[in-house]
């Protein structure tokens, strides 16, 4: 997957390299496809842009950026939808060596503006309620020297994208970036604390694509539908055509199931990314209709943890040899590990129920994944004492060429999530697990979720696995009341189906049973029924357990009175 264009020096990488080498191999070949307006007949028509296309309007869009004042080390906030737009913006500014600031809008607008502050922008492109929200809190936006609304500018100044777009087309010489180059500064989605600006370099995205590439066994044929507008950036990059979904990639969980069949029968779609929760609500229709998906060779599902019951449920949709693959990472290091359904459904599901956390396969490729002791301290340098045994839980730690070595301008928490070792680096993940025989790693849960009595200590994924058992909880979530070593274990139950019929002591009696049966779950005396959990924004499937622990603390409390 070298890319001719820098073998002259291997230290010159720029990930929109990759976009001019298909544009030159396969320049008529889709490169995004889109929906656009119905046609006479009803049916969803598409438009899309092909490799060629796609570079030179980066390239018209990389010279009106440059005139404009974002160069290279410029940090620019990119706030627009997916679209074609999306994708020409993004390798323009790639092109030429700015650095876009990306932020999920889901977070809730005082935490992203917050996000947007810390990341002291220069320049700002988006669409125009992106700009409403810019003025309405100007003191965020203050570093900021560039405007670019995309689409119509209303009543704020600054200049438009298609006022910068110089034409006719010229080639753009892509700036010669390196390996250590700050390529974009992606912000985590703070489910677990504070959002955090994880610094990517060109070196990391180019060794992002390499291994998703390499592990998945991807081709240039194939077509891909990304729920997940940051995932599909990956495809132009490796030469395979990206089609945009008809959805709101903010609300996964409320997609409509019959707009993602039709693009993937339509667009004959062979791979898709898809949340757990959208892969729950795809399936669950899917599986009622009797759709089979025949074009799909394999679903790729990531962003928390996916439960058994949903992957044998979408996998009734598919056909042949076709698989859903789990891959396990964060913002700051992803794809690390990975498994595929057959796996799950033929040997670990059973192991899950029990308890023993959930199956994430082995490191991907030449990646190094350890466990350590679990500590909530910084560790400076690394050093073999901290491996735990297998099949003791400790703290997931990663090394490889796709780990980002620095949060933006967060000294404290690279302290405590960056483990020195020569010139490399470890990520702490900040979660939990432990490693069979096999070599597989199972994860237990976030290092800030367990909960520690004063005998033990508790782990989410293993305690909720026992009480999901039962065939009318839909999920169920360990909270900790309480002082640290000190903290009474509670579990929060979400049903299947809430209504008024549903007889909640009857079931409350019943869990409690399936507790003091198990040894994991002995200890927990208290059951609390909860509508509906909280989730995280960008995939609406990570359980909020922080806001859970609060919930059940004030429930708890009125109960005793």
């Amino acid at each position: 997957m070298n890319n001719p264009e820098q073998t002259k020096d291997n230290d010159f990488v720029n990930v929109s390299s990759y976009l001019k080498r298909t544009a030159k191999i396969e320049p008529n070949k889709r490169a995004v496809v889109y929906p656009a307006d119905s046609d006479n007949y009803g049916r969803k028509a598409y438009s899309h842009l092909t490799f060629l296309q796609l570079d030179q309007e980066s390239d018209c869009l990389a010279h009106g950026l440059e005139k404009s004042g974002i160069t290279r080390g410029i940090r620019t906030i990119l706030m627009v939808k997916p679209s074609p737009e999306f994708f020409v913006i993004i390798f323009a500014l790639f092109k030429t060596g700015a650095v876009p600031v990306v932020v999920d809008p889901g977070m809730g607008i005082r935490r992203m503006v917050g996000c947007f502050k810390e990341s002291r922008p220069e320049a700002f492109i988006g669409i125009p309620p992106a700009h409403v929200l810019r003025t309405l809190y100007p003191k965020f936006f203050n570093t900021v020297n560039v405007w670019i609304t995309v689409g119509r500018r209303w009543f704020w100044g600054g200049l438009t994208l298609n006022q910068i777009r110089r034409m006719p087309w010229e080639p753009y010489p892509t700036a010669k970036t390196r390996q250590d180059d700050t390529a974009a500064i992606l912000f985590t989605t703070g489910s677990t604390g504070p959002a955090k600006g994880a610094v990517y370099t060109h070196g990391n995205f180019d060794a992002q694509l390499r291994h998703i590439k390499s592990h998945l066994g991807i081709s240039m044929d194939e077509i891909d539908l990304s729920t997940f507008p940051l995932f599909a950036l990956f495809w132009p990059a490796l030469g395979i055509t990206s089609v945009i979904p008809d959805m709101d990639p903010t609300k996964p969980a409320l997609v409509n199931p019959e707009k993602i069949i039709e693009a993937i029968r339509s667009q004959e779609v062979t791979s898709m990314f898809a949340s757990p929760a959208l892969l729950k609500r795809v399936g669950e229709f899917g599986k009622q209709k009797g759709v089979k998906l025949p074009s799909l060779k394999r679903v790729i599902s990531a962003g928390a943890p996916v439960s058994p019951s949903i992957i044998e449920q979408f996998t009734s949709m598919l056909c042949g040899d076709a698989e859903i693959h789990t891959p396990y990472g964060a913002t700051e290091a992803v794809p690390v590990i990975s498994i595929s359904s057959n796996e799950i459904l033929s040997e670990t599901r059973k192991l899950s129920e029990q308890g023993y956390g959930f199956c994430i396969g082995r490191p991907i490729n030449d990646l190094e994944v350890r466990i350590i002791k679990i500590s909530d301290d910084p560790i400076k340098e690394w050093s073999d004492d901290l491996v735990v045994e297998n099949n003791e839980i400790g703290e997931i730690t990663v090394k490889g060429d796709l780990v980002t070595r620095q949060y933006f301008e967060r000294p404290a928490a690279d302290a405590l999530a960056k483990i020195k070792d020569g010139n490399a680096i470890w990520h702490r993940m900040g979660d939990l697990g432990w490693i069979d025989s096999k070599g597989r790693i199972w994860f237990c849960g976030r290092k800030s979720h367990r909960v520690t009595t004063e005998d033990r200590t508790l782990f989410t994924i293993p305690c909720e696995a026992i009480f999901n058992n039962h065939p009318q909880v839909f999920r169920s979530a360990l909270v900790g009341i309480g002082p640290l070593h000190k903290q009474k274990p509670v579990i929060c139950i979400e049903l299947e189906h809430d209504n008024v019929a549903c007889n909640k002591e009857e079931i409350k009696n019943e869990l409690l049973e399936l507790a003091q049966q198990n040894e994991l779950t002995k200890d927990i005396k208290t059951i609390l029924f909860h509508k509906s959990f909280p989730v995280d924004i960008r995939h609406n499937s990570k359980i909020f357990r922080e806001k859970l622990a609060v919930w059940a603390e004030k429930k708890c409390t009125i109960l005793a009175l």
